[in-house]
Formats: C-alpha cells, sequence, structure tokens
C-alpha cells in the first residue's frame, strides 16, 4: 500500500506531467536563434567600417598592384609590362638615390626621436609635476598640432639665407658657416630631417612619459636600495620597461620617415636636384607629372614592402610582457 502510494506521486510526476520535460527542450533552438541573431547583429554594427576599409584601403591596393604590371599614362590603353616598372624601380640610379633619402631620415625622424624622448622624459618625469609638467608635456606636444604644412613653411623661413639660423650665426661672428640650409647639396637633406625631429619628438617624449608613469615605484625603491645611482637606475629599470612603448614610437616614426612627404615637398620640392626626393614625392611625380602610373604604382608597392620590412621586426621584438 504504502509502496504503491508512494510511487503514484512519483508516476504521476513524469507520467501525467510529461510536459514539464518538454519545456526546456524548446527554448535550447530560441537560445541558439537568439545566438546566432546576436552574432550577425555584431557583423551589421562593423559592416559600415568594413565597407569604406574595403573601399578606400583594399581596392586600392590591389588597383596599385594591378597598374604596377602595366605600361599606363593614367588615360590611353594599357600595355602589359609585366615585372619592367620593379626591374626599373631597382636599376634606375635616380630611384635608388630617392629610396636611400628615405632610409636616411629615419634616423632623423625616428632614431634621434626617441634617444632624445628618452632623455627629455626622464628629466620631465623627476623635475615637474602639477601645472609645470602639464605647461612643459603641452609645449613638447605642440608640434603634433600644428598641420605640417605650417611646420614646412615655418621652417623654411627659419632655415633660408636671412633666416633666424643664419642671423644668429652672423652676430655670433660666424659668417662663414652661414648658407641656404635647404638649398645646399650637402646641407639640405640634414636640415629637412632636423624639421622632422622637431615635429616627432614631442610625440615620442609624451608616449614616454606615459609609459615611465605606469613604472611600479617599488622598482625604483628596491633600486636605490641595491646602490643604484640615476644612470644605473634608467638602464636597470625604466628602459626594460618601456619596450613596448619604444617599439610604439619606433612603429609611428619610421613609417612617417619612409611615407614622408609634406614636410619635403612645401621645404624643398625634393630639391636641390634629388637630394631631398622622397618615394612618396616621386611616386607624386611620376603620376601626376610624367604620367607613369605604372612606374609610380611599382615604387608605391616597393615603399609598402620596405616599411613592412622595417616595422614588422620591430613588433616582434618589442612585444611581449614588460
Amino acid at each position: 500500500m504504502t509502496s504503491a502510494l508512494g510511487s503514484a506521486p512519483a508516476g504521476s510526476d513524469t507520467a501525467s506531467r510529461p510536459g514539464r520535460g518538454d519545456t526546456r527542450s524548446p527554448a535550447r533552438p530560441h537560445r541558439k536563434r537568439w545566438g546566432r541573431t546576436v552574432r550577425w547583429s555584431g557583423w551589421l554594427w562593423v559592416l559600415p567600417a568594413l565597407i569604406m576599409y574595403g573601399v578606400f584601403v583594399l581596392r586600392p591596393l590591389v588597383l596599385t598592384m594591378q597598374y604596377s604590371l602595366y605600361d599606363w599614362n593614367g588615360i590611353g590603353a594599357a600595355r602589359w609590362a609585366g615585372l619592367d616598372n620593379y626591374l626599373t624601380v631597382f636599376t634606375d640610379r635616380d630611384l635608388l638615390k630617392i629610396i636611400s633619402n628615405a632610409f636616411i631620415l629615419i634616423i632623423f625622424f625616428s632614431f634621434i626621436p626617441v634617444l632624445l624622448g628618452l632623455l627629455v622624459a626622464s628629466l620631465v618625469r623627476r623635475i615637474t609635476t602639477g601645472p609645470a609638467g602639464t605647461m612643459v608635456r603641452t609645449v613638447l606636444f605642440l608640434p603634433q598640432v600644428i598641420p605640417l604644412v605650417a611646420a614646412g613653411i615655418a621652417w623654411s623661413w627659419v632655415l633660408s639665407t636671412n633666416g633666424l639660423v643664419n642671423q644668429a650665426l652672423r652676430a655670433v661672428g660666424l659668417d662663414g658657416v652661414t648658407r641656404a640650409w635647404l638649398g645646399d647639396f650637402d646641407t639640405a637633406l640634414p636640415a629637412v630631417g632636423v624639421i622632422g625631429t622637431w615635429v616627432m619628438l614631442g610625440l615620442c617624449t609624451i608616449l614616454l612619459i606615459t609609459g615611465m608613469s605606469k613604472i611600479d615605484p617599488s622598482l625604483y625603491e628596491a633600486a636605490r636600495i641595491d646602490g643604484a645611482g640615476p644612470v644605473r637606475e634608467f638602464f636597470a629599470v625604466t628602459l626594460p620597461s618601456l619596450r613596448q612603448e619604444i617599439g610604439i614610437c619606433l612603429t609611428v616614426t619610421i613609417i612617417a620617415a619612409l611615407a614622408s612627404f609634406d614636410i619635403v615637398y612645401i621645404s624643398t620640392s625634393g630639391g636641390p636636384g634629388i637630394q631631398t626626393t622622397v618615394p612618396g614625392l616621386e611616386i607624386y611625380r611620376l603620376a601626376f607629372s610624367q604620367r607613369q602610373v605604372g612606374l609610380a604604382s611599382a615604387l608605391a608597392v616597393v615603399l609598402m614592402a620596405l616599411v613592412l620590412v622595417c616595422v614588422l621586426p620591430i613588433q616582434r621584438l618589442t612585444r611581449g610582457e614588460k
């Protein structure tokens, strides 16, 4: 009796209410459909950005690679050229000189700003706090806010024959040193590099100061307890902790050096001769002045490859845990 009565509710719980076990099963397909909807809605959110990237980045990149295989003036019929344009890029002395100019500018646009940025950032972190530190950071970052065209014009005045630099040299009796810094074959490219150093120094300094602010102060305390001075403290604590920030600085500045156009176009227009001509400026001239669209496209593809060759190893070396 007891077993029969006791088993009845159990049996009735499963047999008389079969729908209880089935109430959960319809929810699973519903959740799956909801999950798919959420995933598709995510793609819909990024779809406008993907369309813009495809239209304004991927499509021009593919077309540039296609044009580099043709001899075309941009208007008439294109003639298949194969790899002749690339052969011209790697054998023409002027084009090789132009590419080498870009690598020389890497010294001024990248290495010098990073080294000076480390020094300036260390000094700023030590001696400036509060409103003074904010003002110093603002002044250092100002070249990044000024348009490069305006910077090129201003520096053209400063470095001209009667510019501020030559006036200062004459004032201290160094008349023999004065020259047209942007018009002399020996000094034109370094002068353009000085402009690039001025532009990039503020960016590197601000990035490095931000990285230094994230370093654990206990590391400096431990270094001081071990008897480390400011120099040893810098090389033992600060420099290793800024590995990723230095990588970012090098990446941004190397790309700026290889792809430079504004400063060179405004300050020297590539002269004297081709002494300050860089690949970006030569691509513009070949495509729009000399109507050699195929050769300009080949030079653009080579420039993109050079950027990747320079940047990817830096990203690999500086990536990882601090």
